[in-house]
Order: C-alpha cells, then sequence, then structure tokens
C-alpha cells in the first residue's frame, strides 16, 4: 500500500524555485524594459523572537514601462515555536518547530487599467520529536482592478476554475467563496477586489492524508497565474491614462494597503516570527493617497468598480 501522507519539502522546494523563475521570466517580457533584481539572504544564527534560520530570494522590479513595482519571493525558514498567527486553527500544535516554505508576490503596475495582481502558494511543517509531522498547503491568487474590464474578470476566474477542475467540481466553488470572504475589509465593507482562490490547512482528500494530490494542487495554483494574469497585462498596458486615472488608483491602493497591515495571514506571520522586513511589506505599492470621505461620481468609470465589480459575483 502506497504511503500518501509522507511530506516532501525537497520537491516542493525545486518546484517552487522553479516557479519563481519562470513567473519572472514572464513579467519581465510583459514589461519590456525593467528586470527584477535579487537579493538572496540566509540567517547563519536564529534571529527574531522565534529564533529563525533559513534563506531565501526576494526578487524586485520597479521602475519599468508596466511595472512600477513588484516583488517575487521565495523564502524558506525554520523556527522553534509555531507562531500564534499559525497556531489559531490548530491549538494542538502550539510548541512544535516549524519549517515554512513558499513563492509570494505582488504586482503594482503604473497603468491603472492594468490591475494589480497576488498570489502565493506555500507548506507548513510543523514537526516534534517522535511524533510524524504534520503539514499542510495554503496559497491562492486574487485580482485587484481599479477600471476593471469584464474579459478580463472571466478570463482570470476561468483560469483559476479550470485549475481546479482535474481535483474536482466542487473545488472552485469552494475556493473561490473563500477568497471572496478572505480579501474582505470589515471596517470598509467592501472586498479587496474581484478575487479568484483561497485555500488553507490542506493535507486531506476524500478523507485520508495525502501529499502528492495536495502538492499537485499546490502546483496547479502556482502554475495558473502566469495564465491568468499575462493576458491581461498584454490587453491594458498600452492603454492611455492620465491624472485622474492615477488619482484613483493611488487612492484605491490605500484598501490594498489596509488589507496587508490589518488581515493578511502573510504579513502578520512574518512579522510575528521576526521574519525579514524588506520582504514582508515587498508587497505594499510605492505611491498611495488616502482622501478624507471621497466618493466616486454617480454613474462614474469609478463608481462601476463599486457597482459592478466588487459586490460578490459568479464570473464563470
Amino acid at each position: 500500500m502506497t504511503d500518501h501522507s509522507h511530506c516532501d519539502v525537497d520537491a516542493v522546494k525545486a518546484f517552487l524555485l522553479d516557479l519563481q523563475d519562470r513567473i519572472c521570466a514572464a513579467l519581465e517580457q510583459q514589461d519590456g524594459q525593467a528586470r527584477f533584481s535579487e537579493d538572496t539572504w540566509e540567517r547563519d544564527e536564529a534571529e527574531g523572537s522565534l529564533q529563525l534560520l533559513g534563506g531565501g530570494r526576494t526578487r524586485v522590479i520597479a521602475n519599468g514601462a508596466v511595472i512600477e513595482k513588484g516583488g517575487v519571493n521565495f523564502s524558506h525558514v525554520r523556527g522553534q515555536t509555531l507562531p500564534a498567527s499559525a497556531t489559531a486553527n490548530r491549538p494542538e500544535l502550539a510548541g512544535r518547530s516549524f519549517q515554512a516554505l513558499g513563492v509570494s508576490l505582488v504586482i503594482h503596475p503604473e497603468n491603472p487599467y492594468v490591475p494589480t495582481s497576488h498570489a502565493n502558494v506555500r507548506l507548513f511543517v510543523a514537526e516534534k520529536p517522535g511524533e510524524a509531522p504534520v503539514w499542510w498547503f495554503g496559497g491562492g491568487l486574487d485580482l485587484t482592478p481599479f477600471y476593471p474590464y469584464e474579459e478580463d474578470v472571466v478570463h482570470w476566474h476561468q483560469t483559476a476554475k479550470d485549475a481546479c477542475a482535474p481535483f474536482g467540481d466542487e473545488i472552485f466553488p469552494r475556493y473561490k467563496q473563500w477568497c471572496d470572504e478572505y480579501f474582505f475589509l470589515k471596517h470598509r465593507n467592501e472586498t479587496r477586489g474581484v478575487g479568484g482562490l483561497f485555500f488553507d490547512d490542506l493535507n486531506e482528500w476524500d478523507g485520508e492524508r495525502n501529499f502528492d494530490k495536495s502538492f499537485a494542487f499546490m502546483q496547479a495554483v502556482g502554475n495558473a497565474y502566469i495564465d491568468a494574469y499575462v493576458p491581461i497585462v498584454a490587453r491594458r498596458k498600452d492603454q492611455p491614462w492620465g491624472e485622474r486615472e492615477r488619482k484613483f488608483q493611488c487612492y484605491r491602493r490605500g484598501r490594498y494597503v489596509e488589507f496587508n497591515l490589518v488581515f493578511d495571514r502573510g504579513t502578520i506571520f512574518g512579522l510575528q516570527t521576526g521574519g525579514r522586513t524588506e520582504s514582508i511589506l515587498m508587497s505594499l505599492p510605492p505611491v498611495v493617497h488616502w482622501d478624507y470621505d471621497w466618493q466616486p461620481e454617480p454613474g462614474s468609470a469609478e463608481a462601476r468598480l463599486y457597482t459592478d465589480f466588487l459586490p460578490h459575483k459568479d464570473w464563470v
């Protein structure tokens, strides 16, 4: 009988490093001007409140023809004690040592007609001497447009649905709904964008631990990002824009910042573990506006974002 519960960290790491390479290459090709700079880092001595060891490859692109700021990061860290953000749903794991590895990316284009995009895929392993490791996958992808087009949003969700299809008809609706609920700013009573996929604590299929299938699903989500995002960038990157569009983009970027600093699990985990601050806050846009009690003009292109796109909807 095959043991499908065995966790192969090396295989996951190899996939993640290759995924980072492929995503960076695809985005550089779309930008046509800027290139990612790489900052490889390694912790030789335990640092932070959780005594982290490990390292990563931080890749940042800035001031390009298309991308104003973006980052595609790989990290693999180890700690002696799981942080509160990782044990909130699993209190029985408190006190275990852990390792976490993943790729996380955020792309902030300059053109307001090109949406901001985010994706990440990750593996957590909680370990205790004398016991089998407890592992789980998480991740997803989501889109944050400023001046959205229905064909772009439909394409994004169709690509996500296609990635989920081999794993069962119920997978896409479940993780699409989780994404809608997760990327929600409670204090604004609005969604951050138009959603996509979000999953976490994934280690079972059909009631049994199954590493191979869980890993395959994580790979499908990671691989879907290029197919989902690049065609949208290609369609919109040459569209003319002006001061009005830029001002609205910077205003809506404020919502992105609020979510990442208040609610985002990855940001909170990184800060709680004494992670590398530059890599954690790489996701924040370079220029943001907060305007007091601003409201879009009824019937305007800006208002359509609120009325036609931010409310939860089945796009495919």
